[in-house]
């Protein structure tokens, strides 16, 4: 059994078929269902459940595979899962020929005359796109837009007529196979900006339902940083709002990510430390965690960001020491 989900930590369960290439996801007693993920979940299962394939779209780290996990568990079907290759080819997707079967009959039914007859055959082994076409699956093509766009085009018939197209791939059956009536997709994809990205066909964009997906909203966080770390609550605030704060620093910058606030608020907890500014520990962690070149921060060509988290950190902190102090004099 494996973890995938929100940020480094999972919030779904997947357990590895023993008997072919499938997954089947289940749901987790930690996956954080506010209503702003219930709301896009039930959305996007509604999609689904219509007949339509699905999109994620957004920045790493806001939780789209975790997403796309959850709502396919809520299928019930085994999931085939594919995470986007710059390398891959239609036969990483389709399947290809595999080697050679080589048959001989000798036939010595005469005594006197000896017939032998010998037979070669290719042998084709079906990928995982074919294979989830013909059960049923639930297909999870996670970052598929790091594929090249030629290598998705097998996706354009199955989507759109529920067939797939195997052209002068299989030497041995039927050129096609019809889509299984189960069959349902969901994709997921980073910004064309991101490194590794290719632009889609817009026959393939205009085949998917694509939702948009950015940061959670500050509750949602809170949530998740608590439920997969482990951390304090009031612990948890303090670290989503610096983050969150920091995500304002730069030009087009989408990081920190929930991934940020559940790493810092781990070590917090295994270290019994506190998201508190005379917390030397809690400086130490956030400046290592935190301190990223995304933002492009600089004086004279040396990095300001350790200069900024701990500006941030003193913000987010200091009404939390003057609060205190309230309630200490009000006692």
């Amino acid at each position: 059994m494996s973890d995938h989900g929100f940020g480094s930590a999972s919030a779904a369960v997947v357990r590895i078929s023993s008997v072919d290439d499938a997954v089947w996801p289940e749901a987790s007693e930690t996956f954080v269902a506010t209503p702003e993920v219930k709301e896009l979940a039930d959305r996007t299962l509604m999609y689904l459940q219509a007949g339509y394939p699905v999109h994620f779209s957004g920045s790493a780290g806001t939780g789209k595979t975790t997403l796309a996990l959850h709502v396919a568990s809520n299928l019930g079907r085994p999931v085939t899962l594919i995470h986007g290759d710059d390398e891959f080819g239609s036969s990483d997707l389709l399947g290809s020929d595999q080697g050679y079967r080589k048959s001989k009959l000798v036939d010595n039914f005469i005594h006197s005359v000896l017939k032998t007859e010998e037979e070669m055959k290719t042998l084709w082994m079906d990928n995982r796109l074919t294979t989830a076409c013909r059960n049923g699956d639930t297909l999870i093509y996670d970052e598929f837009t790091r594929s090249r766009p030629e290598a998705n085009n097998a996706l354009l018939s199955v989507l759109g007529e529920h067939i797939l197209n195997l052209p002068k791939l299989r030497r041995t059956g039927s050129g096609y196979v019809e889509v299984h009536p189960e069959f349902r997709a969901i994709f997921t994809s980073n910004p064309e900006e991101y490194a590794g990205v290719h632009k889609t066909q817009d026959a393939l964009m205009d085949r998917l339902i694509t939702i948009s997906m950015g940061h959670h909203d500050r509750a949602t966080e809170i949530a998740i940083t608590v439920a997969r770390s482990g951390v304090l609550e009031a612990d948890a605030e303090a670290i989503v709002d610096i983050v969150r704060e920091l995500r304002g620093i730069g030009v087009n910058n989408h990081r920190p990510t929930i991934r940020a606030c559940i790493a810092i608020g781990r070590i917090l907890a295994r270290m019994q430390a506190r998201a508190r500014w005379d917390d030397a520990a809690f400086r130490m962690v956030c400046r290592d965690v935190l301190n990223t070149d995304t933002a492009k921060v600089t004086r004279g060509g040396e990095s300001l960001m350790p200069q900024k988290i701990d500006e941030v950190i003193q913000k987010v902190c200091a009404p939390q020491r003057k609060h205190l102090a309230r309630r200490v004099g009000g006692a």
